[in-house]
């Protein structure tokens, strides 16, 4: 049997029971190291559930996922996954793989990043499509990421914007030299969201455009959801820019139409409670 267990969002705790349950009685439990991280390590996760991990980066997973499979075919293995386990596509491959192999699966949930965004106040069914947003490179500084935000804002919906990871990651220099020489981790802050997305309204108006997000549009900055030092601000786009939210996880939500409860919910996290006083009505700008 091959066992897919969610893990939370906080800590070693945050594993629930049936999970915990699955995790000890399996051979072999691996850790998904990739896709989001614990606020502790594995040390404090083996020591609480009792059993040894192997850390299962995104090479293993995507390309050695048969080796994984076989070992499920004679025993109990656990893929353990930060969140929820489908909340990454590549999980979903893996359960594909397993079907195509004859080998049983069971998923046991979790509380992932899509509901625990609530935290906020934001109503979960006002929200539209989910997206990401990558670290922008010398030669590369993707947009489309905008559209798809702006989109959602023309429906009034919000937009969780789910914060790009770079972990093993190799530079490009050691990639075309066959170089097993791996870039340090790296994790992108609510900080850096907002400057490259004001980098692109600012590019929109050069192109004669009026963009549907500006520089005062109300967003919400989250940190370490589900920690015990989580940490949330709110306030306009301009200033997540220099908000202080401390390490990660991060994301980010651009707001569309806000419900009166809503608002009176992002109060409690202000950055600035004057730029609610101006934003009474539903629809904030």
């Amino acid at each position: 049997m091959l066992y897919l267990v969610g893990l939370g969002l906080g800590d070693a705790k945050d594993i629930t029971v049936k999970g915990l349950e699955a995790v000890r009685r399996c051979r072999r439990v691996y850790l998904e190291a990739y896709t989001s991280v614990l606020t502790v390590g594995k040390e404090a996760l083996e020591e609480f559930y009792g059993k040894e991990l192997i850390l299962a980066d995104r090479e293993m997973v995507e390309q050695e996922a048969d080796s994984l499979l076989k070992e499920a075919d004679v025993c109990d293995v656990a893929f353990l996954v930060v969140g929820d386990p489908f909340g990454a596509t590549t999980h979903s491959d893996l359960v594909l793989r397993a079907v195509k192999l004859g080998i049983p699966y069971k998923v046991i949930h979790n509380a992932s990043i899509m509901n625990a965004v609530g935290c906020c106040g934001l109503q979960l069914y006002n929200f539209g499509e989910t997206i990401s947003i990558v670290f922008w490179t010398d030669t590369w500084k993707p947009e489309s990421f905008f559209d798809k935000i702006e989109k959602n804002r023309q429906n009034g919906m919000h937009t969780l914007c789910l914060l790009d990871i770079k972990v093993k990651e190799q530079s490009l220099e050691n990639l075309m030299k066959g170089k097993k020489i791996y870039e340090p981790p790296r994790y992108m802050s609510v900080n850096q969201a907002a400057e490259q997305l004001l980098a692109i309204i600012q590019n929109r108006r050069l192109q004669g455009e009026k963009p549907g997000i500006t520089e005062n549009t109300i967003c919400v900055g989250l940190a370490r959801v589900g920690a015990l030092d989580e940490k949330i601000a709110s306030g306009t786009l301009q200033q997540m820019s220099t908000v202080e939210l401390g390490a990660p996880l991060h994301s980010l939500i651009v707001t569309g139409t806000m419900h009166p409860l809503e608002l009176e919910m992002l109060k409690l996290f202000s950055v600035d409670s004057s730029i609610f006083e101006n934003n009474a009505c539903q629809r904030t700008t």
